[in-house]
This record gives structure tokens, sequence and C-alpha cells, in this order.
């Protein structure tokens, strides 16, 4: 007498085949060929959005920087100049930002010029290739 098992009277257990498993597999890198670029694509666009915010929020802490010391701080000084106070900076009444300078969204430290090209001062992100110039993602963000 065979024993039915767990399955019932009369039931085989059965797996998958090798064609079917194939099969699945084929379809699951297609939806992931689908999907990957536009979600990376997402990705790259947040990063740029992240660093625009960012220079903007430096922008406005360096106008209340001005407020109280008359002037921007030099290229020397840096937006370090924002949460830390500069030596005989006696009208300093920072920090001007809650946290720390933080890295641009590449991992790579804002250049900050004072005099700058066309205006009292820039705020430069080189993008996701971190060197001056550049398109798309690699294109330079500044104030």
């Amino acid at each position: 007498m065979r024993n039915p098992g767990i399955l019932g009277r009369g039931r085989v257990a059965r797996g998958f085949t090798l064609i079917e498993l194939l099969v699945v597999v084929v379809i699951i890198g297609l939806l992931v060929s689908y999907v990957a670029p536009r979600y990376f694509a997402q990705v790259g666009k947040s990063e740029v959005t992240v660093a625009k915010s960012q220079i903007d929020s430096f922008g406005k802490a360096l106008d209340l920087y001005r407020m109280d010391m008359h002037r921007y701080p030099s290229t020397g000084e840096g937006l370090q100049a924002l949460v830390t106070r500069p030596a005989g900076a006696s009208n300093w009444a920072g920090p001007y930002l809650k946290k720390a300078i933080p890295l641009d969204p590449w991992g790579d430290p804002y250049v900050y010029r004072a005099p700058g090209i066309k205006r009292d001062y820039d705020i430069v992100s080189y993008g996701r290739d971190g060197r001056p110039g550049g398109s798309g993602e690699d294109a330079d963000l500044t104030n």
C-alpha cells in the first residue's frame, strides 16, 4: 500500500522544471532592466536637488553673517565661518547653521570663493564627477 503523504490520496509532489525556472528568471531580468534605469535616474535628480537646497541654505546663512559682520567671509575663512567664530570677529553672532558644513551629495566639499566671479561670493559643487564643467549630473551647481 502506498503512503498518500501530506498531499492527500492520489496526488504526487511535483517540482518546477528547469525551463519554468529559466522563464521566471528571464521575466524578472526584463523587469529589472526596465525599472532600474528609471530608479537610478531619480536618484541622480534627487542628488542635484539636495545640492541646490544646501547651496541655497548656505546663501541665507551667509546673508545673516553679513548683517552681523558687515562683510561676507573671506575665501580663507570659508563656509566654516558660519559655524565657528573666525579670529578677531567681535560682531560674530553665530553659529549661522545648526550643523557642521556638509559635503555635497557626491562626497566632495563645496567650493567657496569671496569675492565671486559674478557676485559677492560663489558657492560651487562640481557635481557627480567632482571636476569643473560637465553636463547632466556632472554639471557644476552654483548660487
